[in-house]
């Protein structure tokens, strides 16, 4: 299989995707970049439409990193520093390197799928839309009760955590290596301290969650539906047959 071409295909219909997500929620990429000031609220319609397809699009870029990171092979005591090679004569720098000019630090994709919770409640119970009204008869009278109003489509509601999740996105698809050869660390680590006697069995030895990855849908037709389901499965492909030339 050419993995090379796959990442590039694969890397290419994620930036389409992050770039719709930009323009749904009104924002231009410039901006997308720490201790800028953007947009910071959005209709409550719009930001529910965004984060229904930012789910996906989070998880087929982990899945992306996970591809790239196939034919990097690290040592564990070498983790801290050194070169990390992929094949004879290509090398990428430690990752103190690989740093922004200004030295800032970038924001980090997590490496791992978040936990499936298994005890989470069947129904959520009606929002209460008044508060109760405690009177002594003949002592206190009762005072007059303003009903809530419903949440509205068009309502503002808080973006800063959006508009973080999109910087991150767009962070990690503009240095893929980087974040290649720190999901490389964690999975040297990981197998190595598997291997130990004493190792601790509550840690994450396997990166991807079982069952459907988080934001996939078994009807999705959009594009970043499609996408995700072909990177699990090159994921899941390059996890159980690494690159061993």
């Amino acid at each position: 299989m050419d993995w090379d071409r796959a990442i590039e295909v694969n890397r290419e219909a994620l930036e389409r995707v992050l770039v719709m997500l930009i323009c749904m929620a009104g924002l231009r990429r410039a901006v997308l970049h720490p201790g800028d000031a953007g947009r910071t609220t959005l209709p409550r319609h719009l930001h529910r439409a965004v984060l229904r397809l930012l789910r996906p699009a989070e998880s087929a870029m982990r899945r992306l990193v996970i591809i790239i990171a196939r034919g990097l092979v690290v040592a564990p005591r070498d983790m801290p520093g050194g070169c990390f090679s992929r094949a004879p004569g290509r090398t990428f720098p430690a990752h103190n390197a690989l740093n922004d000019a200004q030295g800032q630090k970038k924001c980090g994709l997590p490496l791992c799928d978040p936990a499936r919770r298994y005890f989470l409640p069947l129904r959520r119970g009606a929002a209460s839309n008044s508060v109760p009204r405690i009177s002594l008869p003949g002592i206190l009278a009762p005072f007059v009760i303003t009903p809530r109003p419903l949440p509205a489509r068009d309502d503002l509601v808080d973006a800063n955590g959006l508009v973080l999740r999109l910087q991150t996105l767009t962070h990690v698809l503009d240095d893929l290596p980087r974040h290649a050869l720190r999901f490389a660390r964690w999975h040297a680590r990981a197998r190595a301290e598997a291997s130990q006697p004493a190792a601790q069995k509550n840690r994450r030895r396997w990166p991807l969650r079982h069952g459907r990855p988080p934001g996939a849908h078994r009807k999705g037709d959009h594009e970043v539906h499609l996408l995700l389901t072909n990177l699990h499965g090159l994921a899941f492909d390059a996890l159980q047959r690494p690159d061993t030339s």
